[in-house]
């Protein structure tokens, strides 16, 4: 039997999760007092369920203390399980929150992100524990599903690592969430080719013509070097995710082709990884 729990920070899609695995044959139970997880446990051992996911969470309250001996004990005797933890960036959160309008669950009458910064502190020890960590601070809903679907039915081998390269345009704004900036603005433009200036980086004569650079090639080659060394070390500090912005003047054409090039190079990382255009269609508005 394949025995899943679905935990991490509200608003970060656990709902969704469950939902997702209860469509792919997972007998899905959310929010279960924890005084109750033993038995529930029993049960289920004695049925014939082969696919279970539990939804465990802050709004357990004073009882989620009692979860760490809970796990204790199912490891103690055998009883195999797998935690997935759903985290997200609090300014995520706090926006979630905030179109939502809903109260989060331990800030009260007080402010979301206190609330936020406590359910943090609380949850720890089950990220600590956690199998699996999925950031979904930038993952659509149906990028969510594929992660979890190469995870939980597909049953893919996962890092709780993951990579996004996105290209931008500098006049519109560096991305505030970029973990490494790189400027690639001193390469040739083609903009100011006729032929050139109405395609994007995805047109493969824009890419042939920004990699016929040589100084395009030596860039690349050595931006893979340093992700590739600096990754561990990230990992190693406890980050789950890093984002590398590369940007030229208006983010359609230079840093388009080499966030794909960038990401072909990282194809063999056995990491997550996503590509993002940030501002590939901004120009055409």
């Amino acid at each position: 039997m394949r025995f899943v729990i679905v935990t991490g920070m509200s608003g970060a899609g656990k709902t969704s999760v469950l939902k997702m695995l209860e469509d792919a044959g997972y007998f899905c139970v959310d929010n279960l007092p924890i005084q109750l997880v033993k038995k529930f446990i029993k049960l289920i051992d004695q049925g014939n369920q082969k696919k279970v996911a539990l939804g465990l969470d802050i709004r357990s309250g004073q009882a989620l203390k009692e979860l760490d001996s809970v796990l204790a004990d199912m490891k103690r005797t055998g009883f195999c399980y797998e935690i997935l933890f759903l985290d997200c960036a609090p300014e995520v959160l706090v926006k979630r929150y905030k179109e939502t309008r809903r109260n989060h669950p331990l800030s009260g009458e007080g402010r979301v992100d206190k609330g936020i910064e406590l359910e943090r502190e609380q949850l720890n020890f089950l990220r600590k524990k956690a199998d699996v960590i999925i950031d979904t601070s930038h993952l659509l809903i149906r990028e969510l599903k594929t992660q979890i679907n190469k995870i939980y039915i597909d049953n893919e081998k996962f890092s709780n690592f993951f990579i996004t390269i996105l290209s931008f345009g500098f006049k519109y704004g560096i991305p505030v969430d970029s973990d490494l900036v790189f400027d690639v603005r001193f390469l040739p433009n083609p903009y100011y080719i006729p032929e050139l200036k109405v395609k994007t980086g995805n047109d493969d004569k824009v890419n042939q013509y920004v990699m016929s650079s040589e100084a395009a090639v030596i860039f690349l080659n050595k931006l893979q070097d340093m992700v590739a060394f600096l990754i561990p070390y990230y990992i190693s500090e406890g980050k789950n995710q890093l984002v590398i912005s590369i940007g030229c003047t208006g983010g359609k054409h230079r840093s388009v082709t080499l966030v794909n090039e960038l990401s072909k190079k990282l194809q063999g990382l056995e990491y997550g990884l996503k590509v993002e255009h940030r501002d590939i269609e901004k120009d055409s508005l």
